[in-house]
């Protein structure tokens, strides 16, 4: 009931806004044959499989992008701890959205693709696969990301568009218009100094539109703005339409709803329309936490503290105690909406401007986010004794800090691609 509360507060605001404007609301809902949608979908924008490093490493070996769909689809699928998991009802959409950065090298590892076997790194890491030191790679991967160790030995742009394939291939397999819609992405996952900056890539189009590229990743820039850059390029070369969500930024260190860009000058009118022009929603909550509030910063509200992940960035840093409350204030999506009317006071343009949705972000290839049928984020977050008292990946935050949320709904006139985009 607590959530069931916090969630009305958002959705009367909502209905709030629209009914302020509904001409204007049905003019920008229309779809791009001008129809109204009259129908809610359900699905989940962001989730891994194997093909994202984490996932892997932290122990999904065997759970493909083919098997997340399938899953999504209602089908059962077998956990890693052994059970027979499936949906208590399927979902109309999916996005697998593993991460671009040495997006599938592990499990083509695994695989022995000639590939990625005649490179040094392949070599490597195999060994490190074999002698069971995922640490190592763990550690290297990290450094490269972080940019404390340099790029030699990654794969070319060829082998990563050949992983890419991979993930748009499984996507076309399991796209059924009016029925499914398999849609196609993958993350970028900038964590400056550890402070989060992840933002899901969603493509409208399919393989004709997608599988030429590569996708663009932190290791090519950790500034949205450098995204937003390559986005426009793609679109400007492509017949087709891509856009960004960012999440989590309550492990942003105050980074995500910023008062200046990231290479500190301050907020302006172009960055603000870059801004809003592709990144229009915001993932509000997930397993790592709802986004919304604060009780630091939204202190008359009894349902404030739900579900908060405060304590830390994306790299498990602990936040000083004394920004706390000015971190959380750049952090969450309400006072984040508060400070958008403030900027385009000043600046003629809000760039904080978003609607908001759900999504899971679990690494386990199965989209769960009811509580009573939840599988976590890592395999070691599934259903088990130890469920409770262990940490995911043995290392990270504790299983019992994971929320079992969320989903995103879309008004769309069918549940086709281009209709839920």
């Amino acid at each position: 009931m607590r959530y069931l509360g916090k969630l009305f507060v958002t959705v009367a605001l909502g209905a709030t806004l629209v009914a302020c404007d509904q001409s204007a609301q049905d003019s920008a809902s229309r779809d791009h044959d001008g129809r109204l949608p009259q129908q809610v979908f359900w699905g989940d924008l962001h989730l891994h499989s194997r093909f994202s490093f984490d996932s892997f490493s932290f122990g999904n070996r065997s759970l493909t992008p083919d098997d997340a769909f399938r899953f999504a689809k209602g089908e059962p699928v077998q956990a890693h701890n052994g059970d027979m998991a499936q949906l208590s009802r399927p979902l109309d959409f999916l996005m697998v959205s593993d991460h671009a950065e040495y997006l599938g090298v592990l499990a083509s590892i695994q695989e022995k693709r000639d590939y990625i076997m005649a490179l040094p790194l392949g070599q490597r890491w195999s060994k490190y696969l074999a002698d069971g030191e995922v640490r190592s790679i763990v550690a290297e991967f990290m450094a490269t990301i972080q940019g404390t160790a340099g790029l030699d030995g990654y794969p070319s742009p060829e082998i990563m568009n050949t992983m890419w394939r991979q993930s748009v291939e499984a996507a076309e397999r399991h796209n059924a218009p009016g029925s499914f819609s398999a849609i196609i992405g993958y993350e970028w996952t900038s964590m400056i100094d550890g402070d989060n900056l992840h933002r899901v890539v969603v493509f409208r189009g399919g393989a004709e539109d997608t599988a030429e590229l590569t996708p663009f990743s932190s290791l090519d820039s950790v500034d949205p703005e450098d995204l937003w850059a390559s986005l426009e390029a793609y679109e400007a070369s492509h017949k087709n339409e891509v856009l960004a969500i960012p999440h989590n930024g309550n492990l942003s260190n105050g980074l995500m709803f910023d008062d200046k860009r990231i290479n500190g000058q301050p907020l302006d009118r172009a960055y603000a329309e870059m801004r809003m022009r592709w990144e229009p929603i915001y993932e509000m909550t997930q397993v790592k936490g709802d986004g919304e509030t604060h009780p630091l910063v939204s202190p008359d509200d009894g349902f404030a503290d739900f579900e908060n992940w405060d304590e830390t960035d994306i790299a498990m840093n602990k936040k000083p105690e004394a920004l706390k409350k000015a971190m959380y204030e750049r952090e969450y999506a309400r006072p984040a909406l508060r400070s958008g009317l403030k900027h385009e006071a000043d600046i003629g343009v809000n760039p904080f401007k978003f609607g908001m949705i759900g999504s899971t972000d679990s690494h386990t290839a199965m989209a769960t986010a009811e509580s009573g049928n939840y599988y976590g984020k890592f395999a070691d977050s599934e259903p088990g004794p130890d469920r409770l008292t262990n940490k995911m990946g043995g290392a990270l935050w504790a299983n019992r800090f994971l929320a079992a949320s969320g989903y995103a709904a879309i008004w769309a006139t069918e549940n086709t691609r281009e209709a839920l985009f």
